[in-house]
């Protein structure tokens, strides 16, 4: 499966996570940066955006975060993000997040292929490295949960985070995230093998068919 923001993996940085930096703030400090921070814009992922995951992915400072390699190629991405927007992904969500007509992160969601696991879908989130800290990644998690909860019929959504990436994690419990194991020696990462955990989020208010009322 071709994920929008390239793997189900996270490009949060452990020292600077999207939103711990805002969450630490004193209330007022926070009320203040709001008012002058732009407001981030989220919009579907489109080929026309190739450029940008390209930029981004190939952020020293990101792509270690993900399944990623050095030299991110916009070719690849115009052809991943086509993809994305064939019919047979029409459940599947690829959003990118702006600031000042800027592209500076992305997300996607993709529902599992198998038919007995319709009912779950993979995470998977980056944020470049300037932005970080501003509340992209929470504005792009919102989103996500939102679709799945809402719209999707997705009860169980998937991710995996590098043990080390503390903030990330953070992040994720913010929405629910639980941790269920630990992949050992999962990926290369700057030369070695790295851990990380598989977390997942169930739907906090299952639906369920309307009670039937008598004619």
């Amino acid at each position: 499966m071709t994920h929008a923001c390239g793997a189900v993996m996270t490009a949060l940085r452990s020292r600077r996570s999207d939103d711990a930096t805002w969450e630490d703030a004193a209330p007022q400090n926070r009320r203040e940066r709001a008012m002058n921070e732009p407001a981030i814009t989220l919009r579907r992922a489109c080929v026309r955006d190739a450029a940008d995951f390209a930029r981004v992915m190939g952020d020293p400072e990101v792509y270690p975060g993900l399944m990623q390699l050095p030299f991110a190629s916009e070719e690849v991405w115009q052809l991943r993000l086509a993809d994305n927007n064939t019919p047979a992904r029409h459940q599947d969500l690829a959003l990118v997040a702006e600031l000042d007509g800027q592209v500076v992160g992305n997300a996607g969601l993709h529902v599992a292929p198998q038919v007995r696991r319709r009912h779950c879908a993979l995470l998977g989130i980056s944020v470049s490295a300037p932005a970080q800290g501003r509340g992209v990644g929470s504005a792009l998690m919102r989103a996500m949960c939102d679709y799945a909860d809402q719209w999707a019929q997705i009860l169980r959504i998937e991710l995996t985070v590098f043990t080390d990436n503390t903030r990330a994690i953070g992040l994720y419990r913010k929405f629910g995230f639980e941790h269920e194991g630990t992949h050992r020696g999962y990926a290369m990462r700057h030369g070695a093998y790295a851990d990380v955990h598989a977390m997942a989020r169930w739907h906090p208010c299952p639906p369920a068919a309307p009670q039937r009322t008598s004619p």
